[in-house]
């Protein structure tokens, strides 16, 4: 609690605790109370945008769990593959590392296949699941591009979405040269 003179100003430091990744935004308002009336103002704060990628990390679990969760998880965010990426295994790669997650599925890293399906997992430091399907194939009848789909898993809404809108952004760049 602060107390301001007229033309006053003071700098005010909260420690914000972020529990969930649920939007990626936090967002607040400043109650004060005019002392001559007593009346409340409040001013709205602009949100502060999270990048759900801080709060992701690759782990791993079995087949049957992944499962088992992907039946019992009802929010699902399904990303049409748009990419200019030539490769399967590339393409997997990319995505694998722009999403910080793991992939749990064996798949053929010669290239020779025309078909990947794999599944995806990694868990919020806040204990929330997120897996991911992708599958895809090179089309030869499309000039060889990549068609397929991403489809997001989890317990809330804002992993599904969030998780989501990185892909859409990150499917479309070529991957950083190693």
């Amino acid at each position: 609690s602060s107390s301001l003179g007229p033309q006053d100003q003071t700098t005010i430091r909260a420690s914000i605790k972020v529990s969930s990744t649920e939007t990626g935004h936090i967002f607040g308002t400043l109650v004060y109370e005019n002392a001559s009336n007593g009346e409340k103002g409040y001013i709205n704060l602009n949100d502060i945008h999270m990048d759900i990628m801080d709060y992701i990390r690759p782990a791993f679990c079995s087949d049957e769990v992944f499962r088992s969760m992907w039946a019992e998880f009802e929010w699902e965010n399904k990303v049409a593959i748009s990419t200019t990426i030539p490769s399967l295994v590339e393409f997997l790669d990319h995505i694998i590392l722009s999403t910080n997650m793991r992939c749990l599925t064996p798949f053929d890293r010669e290239g020779k296949s025309t078909f990947v399906a794999a599944n995806l997992y990694a868990r919020s430091v806040f204990g929330e699941d997120a897996l991911v399907n992708v599958s895809v194939e090179k089309k030869e009848d499309n000039d060889g591009k990549l068609a397929g789909y991403i489809r997001i898993r989890s317990k809330t809404q804002g992993i599904a979405l969030s998780l989501g809108d990185r892909i859409t952004s990150v499917q479309r760049a070529l991957p950083e040269s190693k």
